[in-house]
């Protein structure tokens, strides 16, 4: 109402001060204006309609405190979708994972938790290897998704150094992400999912394989399913020079995807040997036997969430969340898990990944 009435108010002041200084004789610091009576009524207007000090819109005409749009009219912080709350649940959270089981257990697990604390979840599951979901990270079609520390380490930031120490694995990936990407790593799982060859019980019988030096003493009689990348990836080539070379030196060589095609492929007898993870479900499974890495040739590969540092910074409380369940996937755990999936009762992801935190005691 005041940026109506203001205007006549200064019209009305502006007649009285003019009547006054004609009643005076002028005596005022504006030549104009104690000329403008003698001149003619057209003049006795001007001070009304020159832009005087009276008439600029310097308070009383300018929005107050109260119409600025400042607070109350601007978007709060639980209003901006960026900004978090106190309990950290503003906003979508985009969880993604690579293209394998035991990565869409732990991603449900990770989501699952995240929606018991409040937070709405967006899944991208299943994007791929690691450079997709490790650029879709980047440029934020995702927040988060499970990663290995030693596909981070050899992988992603092309580190060869060799280290035995799991703490020193991820305090190098650690820097090294938020670094040169801005990401951040939490807390790792203790379990290793590190390559490995694995056979069937004939097989191993039959050419007495136990360990990774048996194998490379046999590689030439036998033949080896695995993905097609495989002979040319950093840590197999390591693994490759410390047991004599023997990769290439198998009777054939089958490119095979992830998974249970490999797996079909061992127990049909299509191949003798394939390369698995350490806590793939099939092996158990298919009682299938695992060779023992006796030279230590692989790295450590424990699975932690890596998140964009933007979404840590508007939603803290997804630290705590995510690394209260890091401690209680170990090997076993997350072998039977993963058998939950790829054994005989083939149960979804999902369902596994409830079932287990329901025994938790993680949900409310």
């Amino acid at each position: 109402m005041n940026r109506f009435i203001q205007p006549y108010r200064v019209l009305v002041l502006g007649l009285l001060l003019t009547l006054a200084l004609a009643a005076c004789g002028g005596g005022g610091t504006g030549g104009a204006a104690t000329s403008a009576p003698v001149s003619g009524g057209a003049a006795t207007t001007a001070p009304v309609e020159q832009p005087t000090a009276a008439e600029l819109p310097t308070a009383a005409e300018q929005p107050t405190a109260a119409e600025q749009p400042t607070t109350a009219e601007q978007p709060t912080a639980a209003e901006q979708p960026t900004a978090g709350t106190a309990g950290g649940t503003t906003g979508t959270i985009k969880v993604g994972s690579k293209d394998f089981t035991e990565e869409f257990i732990v991603a449900e697990i990770y989501a699952q938790l995240l929606e018991n604390a409040g937070f709405t979840v967006e899944r991208k599951l299943n994007l791929g290897g690691t450079p997709i979901a490790h650029a879709a990270l980047i440029a934020g079609d995702i927040d988060l998704y499970p990663e290995y520390t030693s596909t981070g380490l050899q992988t992603v930031l092309k580190n060869t150094d060799r280290f035995t120490d799991t703490n020193k694995i991820i305090e190098t990936v650690r820097k090294g992400y938020e670094d040169q990407f801005k990401l951040t790593w939490l807390d790792p799982s203790p379990f290793n999912d590190s390559n490995t060859f694995v056979t069937t019980k004939a097989v191993a019988d039959q050419y007495s394989l136990k360990t990774f030096s048996d194998l490379a003493a046999k590689a030439s009689d036998l033949r080896l399913g695995g993905p097609a990348e495989f002979p040319d990836r950093d840590d197999n080539k390591a693994m490759d020079k410390i047991y004599g070379g023997f990769i290439g030196k198998f009777k054939e060589f089958k490119q095979l995807g992830t998974g249970s095609l490999r797996y079909d492929a061992l127990k049909n007898g299509d191949v003798d040997v394939i390369v698995g993870f350490g806590t793939d479900g099939r092996i158990k499974a298919d009682a299938d036997v695992v060779l023992q890495d006796d030279q230590g040739g692989y790295p450590i590969y424990n699975i932690a969430p890596v998140v964009r540092q933007d979404t840590l910074t508007a939603n803290p409380t997804i630290a705590d969340i995510l690394n209260k369940v890091a401690p209680m996937l170990t090997d076993d755990v997350m072998s039977g898990l993963n058998f939950e999936v790829d054994g005989p009762d083939a149960k979804e992801p999902a369902a596994v990944a409830k079932e287990f935190l329901d025994k938790s005691g993680l949900m409310k």
